[in-house]
């Protein structure tokens, strides 16, 4: 992967992030994003800010009083327009041969995604792609082979023992996967559910071997359960039941541990307009074809939607997920955790700086020194209406510019 030395970068950093903090440039490689409000990633934003990057990396950032443009560098304006970093979406399921996960990362990178975590779909073929930095695509992230009971057609390490739960993850280890990914949910009674004596194991066994479990849930009880046996991250919340006052202590008791929410569809018809320039007539019209109405999957939105509420009110550390192959899809997800609740700033840093720390992204997620120039310009301020990240002006991917003339194909 694409990393730098994050000492270093905590060096320069505690020199002040507005005065002068500048890596060495050539000015011959250098732009200036000069006079646009910029949304940090961390909760602060600049305005009439100038962010000058050096080939792939962010040299200067602050208010334009403060930075220092080399001479001879391109200048380019920006007056009126929102600068914030790209998304990262912490949970996918991505496609599973070279051609189309290239596309898939692709297609991200259009609608200002820069990494994408696939949850436990992906089998070990592919797993060398996220060492590949692809021109014009996300960077690539996966949990290898997830764990399950028997569940045909599900391409999972299928278990039934202790002793299997511990080898699954020891398969995962050796290679390499990012995460574990467990599930842990009986599907409406159409399988047998991972047991606690087994999840267990496959906790102990990842975090004997420096490495990290997140579960599919549905239940509150599971949730409990896997708490107890030291989960570090639920890729849902809860959609059984409102969450009791004695779960969100839970919760609260355990700082380290991440929550993406991946919110459900809110079964209202919606304005699909914005998606027509960068999808293919046919895939739009199959969105389009399935925008109605759903008063069942309004219920079930809003059962996640509070309990989403009540862990965001508690301090929880949420990250952005999307669950399924639909690139777009963080834009959505930001619209419907503001609707959950959660103000436009604290859906910007779950999707950014929250979401790259949660896939170890050590030089992404904020928009500062040192950092991968990865940022989207918007047309409009997502801080005044969420909905305004899909206003995308153009998008900036390790310093260069995505192609988004058109759908990728």
């Amino acid at each position: 992967m694409h990393r730098i030395n994050v000492v270093a970068v905590a060096a320069l950093l505690s020199l002040g992030l507005f005065v002068g903090l500048a890596i060495p440039v050539s000015a011959q490689s250098v732009t200036a994003f000069e006079g646009a409000r910029l949304i940090v990633g961390d909760g602060r934003v600049i305005e009439n800010a100038t962010l000058v990057v050096d080939g792939d990396r962010i040299s200067q950032v602050g208010r334009a009083a403060d930075v220092r443009v080399p001479e001879g560098a391109r200048r380019v304006d920006l007056a009126g327009k929102t600068v914030m970093p790209m998304i990262v979406d912490t949970h996918t399921h991505l496609n599973t041969t070279r051609d189309a996960l290239t596309r898939d990362l692709k297609q991200r990178a259009y609608f200002g995604v820069s990494a994408a975590l696939s949850l436990g779909l992906d089998g070990f073929e592919l797993l060398g792609m996220r060492n590949e930095l692809i021109p014009g695509a996300a960077r690539f992230f996966s949990a290898g082979k997830g764990i399950t009971r028997i569940e045909p057609g599900r391409a999972t390490f299928q278990i039934n023992s202790e002793a299997e739960a511990r080898r699954a993850v020891q398969e995962n280890a050796a290679h390499r996967s990012d995460i574990i990914k467990v599930w842990v949910d009986e599907r409406d009674g159409k399988v047998e559910k991972v047991t606690p004596a087994q999840y267990a194991a496959i906790i102990d066994e990842a975090h004997n071997r420096g490495l990290r479990v997140t579960a599919h849930i549905f239940h509150m009880d599971d949730a409990e359960g896997l708490m107890h046996a030291g989960i570090d991250a639920f890729a849902h919340g809860v959609r059984d039941k409102d969450i009791d006052e004695e779960t969100v202590a839970m919760f609260k008791a355990r700082p380290y541990l991440t929550l993406t929410p991946n919110l459900p569809d809110r079964g209202v018809k919606k304005d699909f307009s914005w998606l027509r320039p960068g999808l293919p007539a046919a895939e739009f019209a199959k969105v389009d074809e399935a925008n109605k109405d759903d008063p069942k999957a309004q219920a079930f939105y809003g059962i996640q939607a509070r309990n989403l509420a009540k862990l965001n009110a508690a301090g929880v550390r949420i990250t952005l997920g999307t669950d399924g192959n639909r690139p777009w899809a963080p834009h959505e997800e930001m619209e419907d955790m503001v609707i959950a609740g959660m103000t436009p700033m604290q859906v910007i840093v779950a999707a950014t700086r929250n979401s790259a720390g949660f896939v170890r992204m050590t030089d992404a997620g904020t928009l500062e020194v040192g950092m991968s120039a990865d940022f989207i310009v918007l047309d409009a301020n997502p801080l005044d209406n969420i909905t305004n990240t899909r206003r995308i002006s153009s998008v900036i991917l390790r310093g260069a510019t995505v192609d988004r003339t058109r759908p990728v194909l």
